[in-house]
């Protein structure tokens, strides 16, 4: 059923959370980069998530289908999802008789299944990638059968039935390897300013977002310090209304946006960062050097936010703050305790440098081409 053609096709899927999309970009820019045909690599996904907009602006093959996430109760809902579940697999079917893919990479998660299900049945080889040390629903059920199984946290692999587990960490952008933080600050125009980074994920974090006005109230036009602010595109107009009720106007040294293109050179000029605990977050602020306060998302499946930070924390490479214990006052003096605590600052990032694993995206990238012979 496979194309057995000497330019190999490669399916790519993972979406919903940035968590899943950014490891599946990393590794089409890494098949392009490495000489594959960019006609020759598809990603999957829905078009209503926000990896249909990220591909779109990269220009690269989208196939939709209209998978949502599986309810976590029998009810109407959920056997309304295993129907859609079954329709998007028969769209995912047509894409494979179409292009005739050599390999299939994952990157975990619902959007994933109904690819993964036609791989397995018409014994397409492929490689899964998890990036959680609790893996996912969709990674453990097909993990058996596939030709590599890339995990990137240690202990990840005893949730894991597969005799081809690869612990190499996620998949990051290249940049994170070639641009010094000087470089980033400069491309930021920061100057030599203390650099607060404030983000809750792709979509943003409401609760990280409203107990960060103190800090901005304390750290606004305060000489020496900067404020970097990543909203979500769904918190950005409340959190807009929120400082301008406060300050009349934005603060010189604030630089507040919805969403950044560049993420890295955001990170890779900041000095410390408020986040939340997903794992690409996490793999990012390691490659960055960079000490955080973590700040779990409390209803994540299976609590992996948490158990993601729990690792961090056990390791000294972070500080926990949870999200019920989240407030104005709390976080504002977790922060303002860590900056003015030079040695512990110095520390954090020390162990972040070398928990960091920077080569992540060359190691899948083996695995997928060998897939793909």
């Amino acid at each position: 059923m496979f194309n057995k053609n000497k330019k190999p096709v490669y399916f790519i899927a993972g979406g919903g959370t940035g968590g899943h999309i950014y490891p599946a970009v990393s590794m089409i820019d890494a098949l392009i980069k490495s000489g594959v045909e960019k006609n020759n690599i598809f990603y999957l996904g829905n078009k209503k998530n926000l990896e249909y907009e990220i591909s779109k602006k990269n220009e690269y093959n989208f196939l939709s289908y209209n998978v949502k996430g599986m309810p976590r109760k029998i009810s109407f809902e959920f056997f309304f999802w295993l129907l859609n579940l079954f329709l998007s697999t028969i769209m995912a079917l047509g894409y494979v008789i179409k292009h005739k893919p050599n390999t299939v990479f994952a990157t975990g998660g619902y959007v994933c299944a109904p690819i993964l299900f036609c791989a397995l049945f018409l014994r397409i080889p492929y490689v899964l990638h998890d990036c959680d040390i609790q893996p996912g629903i969709v990674t453990k059920f097909f993990a058996p059968f596939a030709k590599a199984v890339t995990l990137a946290f240690e202990g990840a692999e005893k949730f894991i039935k597969s005799k081809n587990i690869y612990i190499t960490g996620n998949p990051i952008r290249a940049e994170f390897k070639t641009i010094s933080k000087k470089q980033a600050r400069v491309e930021m125009s920061l100057g030599d300013d203390f650099t607060i980074l404030i983000m809750g994920g792709s979509l943003g974090a409401k609760k990280i977002n409203d107990s960060s006005l103190k800090i901005l109230k304390e750290y606004a036009n305060k000489e020496g310090y900067k404020i970097i602010w990543q909203t979500g595109k769904k918190n950005f107009d409340d959190v807009v209304n929120n400082v301008l009720h406060e300050f009349k106007e934005l603060p010189d040294n604030l630089l507040l946006q919805p969403y950044f293109d560049k993420m890295y050179l955001v990170l890779l000029s900041a000095d410390v960062a408020i986040s939340r605990a997903g794992s690409l977050s996490i793999s990012e602020i390691c490659a960055s050097s960079l000490p955080s306060i973590l700040i779990p998302y409390p209803y994540a499946s299976q609590n992996h936010q948490y158990k993601n930070a729990k690792n961090l924390v056990d390791s000294k490479i972070a500080l926990m703050l949870e999200d019920k214990n989240c407030n104005s006052e709390t976080l504002f003096n977790l922060l303002d305790n860590l900056i003015n605590d030079k040695e512990l600052l110095s520390n954090l990032s020390y162990n972040a440098y070398k928990n960091a694993k920077l080569n992540a995206t060359n190691d899948i990238l083996e695995l997928l081409i060998k897939a793909a012979k």
